[in-house]
């Protein structure tokens, strides 16, 4: 039976994610812009590891619990949410279009990520050097934008920001600090929220890291791409679910590989290959065409939930 007490805090838990988030991306955009730093390095740096926070903290504290199943379960989760839920319904609202720069490169490298992390788990194991190798491919990626773009402005993830005009100094270090502390904090409680529900819903932990975990931790892409459809500016969601998909796949893998190697169970082969096949038809959709349409986010969103129904029958 599913106890009340188990959900409280998976809802809370997700909530403390969401909002320490948002502070934290809004303390640490005005702090790197006083130091001097370009809207590229704000918005590909700052702004993408504050959106994929939630992911990083509550993979790794699940690692670092020996939960690998809820860890590596999130972030694969993550990125089916990311696809279907967020991108696939935005499209479903107003066709998306995409930037010529997303599309040629951002997607590719997006595919060619989450093909990575499928090979590391092809053994079902995920050892420090994968991690390592993840990791790595981030650091290339992150430089190789930074160095190949530094005429344009990036605006697809600084967008997503809470714009605060006149923050001040103290107040920003106060925001980036207390936010990274909520979002820590957030992320236990809402993997022992998870792990409970696991436990009394008689479902497995991977299972729980896909649907339940990855819905929480995905709620800050999500809030953006809402924001960006009211605004009217739904292409705003690609760039922020295409650069979340990298740091997912390379970055939270990454971390907990490197932080704590383990194996996964044998039920994450189907879940990964799916998004592999995922991710593989968004990036065909991106790299051929300008916009994704209401009829291929429909496919796109269908493909998410069909997943999820697979693995919880």
């Amino acid at each position: 039976m599913l106890s009340a007490w188990d959900l409280l805090l998976v809802v809370v838990g997700a909530a403390a994610l969401w909002y320490g988030a948002e502070q934290f991306v809004a303390g640490a955009v005005t702090l790197a812009r006083r130091v001097g730093l370009s809207d590229l390095v704000v918005g590909v740096v700052v702004v993408g590891i504050g959106t994929s926070l939630p992911e990083v903290a509550a993979s790794v504290d699940a690692a670092l619990a020996a939960r690998a199943d809820l860890a590596v379960g999130n972030a694969v989760g993550s990125n089916l949410v990311n696809l279907g839920v967020v991108l696939g319904a935005t499209a479903l609202v107003t066709p998306v279009r995409a930037r010529r720069p997303l599309r040629r490169r951002d997607a590719p490298v997006m595919l060619a990520a989450t093909v990575a992390v499928a090979l590391a788990l092809w053994d079902l194991r995920l050892g420090r050097w994968e991690g390592l190798l993840l990791l790595a491919g981030l650091v290339g990626y992150l430089v190789a934008l930074l160095s190949g773009d530094r005429g344009r402005t990036r605006r697809a993830r600084t967008d997503t920001a809470p714009e605060r005009d006149g923050l001040g100094r103290t107040r920003a270090v106060f925001l980036t600090a207390g936010g990274l502390v909520l979002v820590v904090l957030g992320a236990d409680v809402l993997v022992r929220g998870a792990v409970g529900l696991a436990l009394a819903a008689g479902v497995s932990e991977w299972v729980v890291g896909e649907t339940v975990v990855a819905l929480g931790t995905s709620s800050p892409e999500l809030a953006a791409a809402v924001a960006a459809a009211r605004a009217g500016y739904p292409e705003l969601a690609v760039g922020n679910v295409v650069g979340s998909c990298v740091f997912n796949a390379l970055a939270v893998v990454g971390l907990v590989a490197v932080l704590a190697p383990s194996s996964v169970t044998p039920a994450a082969t189907a879940t990964v290959w799916w998004l592999v096949g995922l991710t593989a038809l968004v990036t065909v959709l991106l790299f051929t065409g300008r916009k994704l349409t209401r009829a291929e986010g429909g496919v796109a969103a269908a493909a998410n939930l069909v997943r999820w129904g697979l693995d919880l029958l």
